[in-house]
């Protein structure tokens, strides 16, 4: 059974070629795939590093599971270089979240961020 799925994409390291690496892989496991543009926004809360942020949406359709397809995130993100070691530092080369799972909000402090209602909508006028 396809379950659809909204993702968030950010990273404040090679932005961009992250973004557009994470976009590949999502294509591993994903179907139906559309992305919203970027957007740029100032980190929250990290005093050691001050890099920006580029953030992107994703709407897609995946046959895993909801737990599944948050371990195969998680392990990509480490694949990416994510570790605590950088995280503590500030440095985020990737991190996947899952946003929306068949409907079901997920991560709903984040849905309140005003870039992602803005990509939100984006992605629904496409």
């Amino acid at each position: 059974m396809a379950h659809r799925v909204i993702l968030s994409l950010a990273s404040n390291r090679f932005q961009k070629t992250n973004l557009s690496k994470a976009r590949n892989c999502l294509e591993e496991d994903l179907s139906d795939l559309c992305f919203s543009s970027g957007h740029w926004t100032q980190p929250v809360g990290n005093a050691q590093r001050r890099d920006a942020y580029l953030n992107q949406l994703a709407t897609g359709t995946t046959e895993l599971e909801e737990e599944e397809l948050n371990k195969w995130l998680k392990q990509k993100e480490v694949e990416f270089g994510r570790s605590q070691a950088k995280r503590q530092l500030g440095i985020v080369p990737i991190d996947f979240d899952l946003m929306e799972y068949d409907e079901e909000k997920r991560h709903l402090i984040d849905w309140q961020r005003p870039y992602v209602s803005e990509l939100v909508k984006e992605l629904a006028d496409t």
